[in-house]
């Protein structure tokens, strides 16, 4: 592989942090994704939920996490402590998995899965920062690209073994839910103990108000301008709870229902790590046009069978 500098680099030339954050964040989407591809059939057959109701569990539990990121990354930049807001996220979420298999009823369920989207948001954009800190400016495309490829093959890892131990213990979500446990605090221990933040640069300026409209300025106009296109599109997009309950109404077995996510995120693990590559060999700006049009075409697709239903 080629930089855009012409220097020749593999995977061997990404930093070990990189990796470890890269299986931190496998290791919790293999147990996220084990409840998550489950959680919405659990919900409506066993709890009796509407369909309505998940959706707005859905819709509380992402707006949540997406204003979480705000602060939580404004936050590392004043406290200058990426892994320690990383480590809280991570843990939150592998504290809040046991509430699962042992929710009497849907408000908590409902509960943990807000707990768990506040983990996610605060984990969210100080690893983001830690990778970038960590990567070598050269490869940082690709070093952002094999973190979220990792991610991806945790995210369709997970619904696998939901299927293979739906199909083993007879469709007992409750086992299923324990089992998902174990990853979570596998990744909480990993970024304890395998990731290194790196030192702060003494020549950085010191960030006291990372919120104000002074600093919110510095960003520049071409900032804003992605920032207002991924709102749109984060808009424009339904939650996958919606394609897991299709497929189960559409007559797929419930133990089944999760290959809909496998197929989603293989597809998604296979292209996060290429797609990172050309960002570090080409214009960013083309490559992310790319992906806004497939995401376009893949949405005009996918509410065809749903508007006819």
């Amino acid at each position: 592989m080629t930089a855009a500098n012409g220097a020749k680099y593999g995977l061997r030339d990404i930093p070990g942090g990189i990796w470890a954050l890269g299986f931190v964040s496998l290791l919790m989407d293999v147990s996220s994704e084990m409840i998550h591809a489950l959680l919405p059939i659990y919900l409506v057959t066993v709890l009796g939920t509407s369909t309505l109701t998940v959706g707005i569990i859905e819709g509380i539990a992402e707006a949540t996490a997406s204003i979480t990121k705000i602060f939580s990354g404004a936050l590392s930049d004043w406290l200058g402590k990426r892994k320690f807001l990383a480590a809280l996220g991570y843990g939150l979420a592998a504290f809040t998995k046991p509430i699962f298999p042992l929710a009497p009823s849907v408000s908590w369920l409902v509960a943990a899965r807000f707990i768990d989207r506040v983990g996610k948001g605060i984990r969210g954009a100080p690893r983001d920062a830690l990778i970038a800190d960590i990567a070598p400016a050269h490869i940082r495309g690709a070093s952002f690209g094999l973190r979220q490829s990792l991610d991806t093959v945790g995210a369709f890892l997970g619904p696998l073994l939901a299927i293979a131990l739906m199909w083993l213990t007879a469709e007992n979500f409750t086992a299923v839910f324990w089992v998902a446990v174990i990853p979570a605090f596998l990744a909480f221990g990993l970024i304890l103990f395998a990731v290194k933040e790196p030192p702060r640069p003494a020549a950085l300026r010191k960030v006291r108000a990372p919120l104000s409209l002074r600093e919110l300025a510095r960003l520049g106009s071409f900032y804003w301008f992605v920032v207002g296109i991924a709102t749109i599109f984060t808009l424009a997009r339904f939650s996958e709870a919606f394609l897991i309950l299709r497929a189960q109404s559409v007559g797929l077995p419930i133990f089944l229902v999760p290959a809909v996510m496998v197929v989603m995120n293989v597809v998604y693990a296979l292209s996060a790590y290429p797609a990172g590559i050309l960002s570090d060999r080409y214009d960013r700006t083309t490559v992310l046009m790319v992906g806004i049009v497939l995401l376009i075409a893949a949405d005009l697709v996918g509410s065809q069978p749903i508007f006819r239903a």
